[in-house]
C-alpha cells in the first residue's frame, strides 16, 4: 500500500515545492512508483514539471469537490514512474466552497483511497498557509516532512506547525507521524547556516533527516525549464542531495 507524505510549513519559500518536486523525482528514479499532488494553488509544482498551468481540465480542486474521481486527474510526466495531480488558480476558491461541507477536512483522503495502491508514495505539496487545504494535505497523509530553511528565522512558527500536526492527530488522523524535519538551502561557508543546523539537531534529535539540501544553482534554474533537477542536470550536487534523502526514505520505510 502506498505511503502518503505531506510536504508542509505555513512559512513561504523554505523549499516545499522544490523537495516535492525533486524528492518524487529521484523516488521514481530509484524505481519506485510515484504520484506528486499539487494542493498549493500557485501549481508552481505543476508548471515546475513541465505542465502548463492553463490547460489544466481536472486537477485538486476537482478531487476536492469529488466532481471528478482521482483517476481522472493523473497526469503522467516524462520522469520515468512519476504521474502528478495538476493545481489550477481555482483551487483558490476551494477553501471558501468547503466551509459548509460535512466532515470537509476529509476531503482528500476520501478522494485518494481508489489509487493509494496504485503508489508507492503519494507525496503532496502544501500550500504556505495552515488552512483547509493544508488540513485536508495532513488528514490524508501517513506523515509529514517539514523544510526548514537555514536562515535566521527558521524555527520561528515552527511550534505553531507542530501544534497543529499534534491537533490533527488528536482529532483527524491518529497514525500521522512526522517523517521528518528536512534542512534546505544549506550554505556551509556562513556561520549562520552552520548555527541552524546545530539549533534544529540539538532540539529535535533523530526527527532531523541526516541529509541536508545545499544551497545549488541548478536547482533554482530547474523549474523555469519545467523539469526536475534530476532530469536538468543529474550530476549536480542538487541531484545528488535529492537522491540521497530518497535513500533514506526508502531505508526508513523498508
Amino acid at each position: 500500500m502506498g505511503k502518503i507524505i505531506a510536504i508542509a510549513n505555513q512559512k513561504g519559500g523554505v523549499g516545499k515545492t522544490t523537495t516535492s518536486i525533486n524528492l518524487a523525482a529521484s523516488l521514481g528514479v530509484l524505481e519506485k512508483k510515484v504520484l506528486l499532488i499539487d494542493a498549493d494553488p500557485q501549481a508552481n509544482a505543476t508548471s515546475g514539471i513541465g505542465i502548463d498551468v492553463e490547460t489544466v481540465e481536472i486537477g485538486t480542486y476537482q478531487l476536492l469537490e469529488h466532481s471528478n474521481i482521482a483517476k481522472d486527474a493523473v497526469v503522467k510526466t516524462e520522469t520515468p514512474n512519476l504521474d502528478i495531480i495538476p493545481a489550477h488558480i481555482d483551487l483558490v476558491a476551494i477553501e471558501i466552497e468547503l466551509v459548509d461541507k460535512d466532515q470537509r477536512e476529509y476531503m482528500l483522503k476520501k478522494a485518494l483511497q481508489e489509487i493509494k495502491e496504485d503508489y508507492d508514495y503519494i507525496l503532496i505539496d502544501c500550500a504556505p498557509s495552515l488552512g483547509l487545504l493544508t488540513l485536508n494535505a495532513l488528514t490524508a497523509a501517513d506523515s509529514v516532512i517539514i523544510p526548514i530553511q537555514c536562515e535566521y528565522f527558521a524555527l520561528e512558527g515552527l511550534g505553531k506547525l507542530l501544534n497543529t500536526i499534534k491537533s490533527v492527530q488528536k482529532i483527524h488522523n491518529s497514525d500521522l507521524d512526522i517523517e521528518g524535519l528536512l534542512l534546505t538551502m544549506y550554505d556551509s561557508r556562513l556561520r549562520l547556516s552552520n548555527q541552524v543546523v546545530e539549533e534544529v539537531q540539538k532540539h529535535f534529535n533523530d526527527m532531523v533527516f541526516q541529509t541536508i539540501i545545499q544551497r545549488n544553482v541548478r536547482l533554482s534554474e530547474a523549474p523555469s525549464y519545467g523539469e526536475s533537477i534530476i532530469n536538468y542536470d543529474a550530476a549536480s550536487k542538487g541531484a545528488s542531495n535529492y537522491l540521497s534523502l530518497a535513500k533514506e526514505i526508502i531505508n526508513k520505510n523498508a
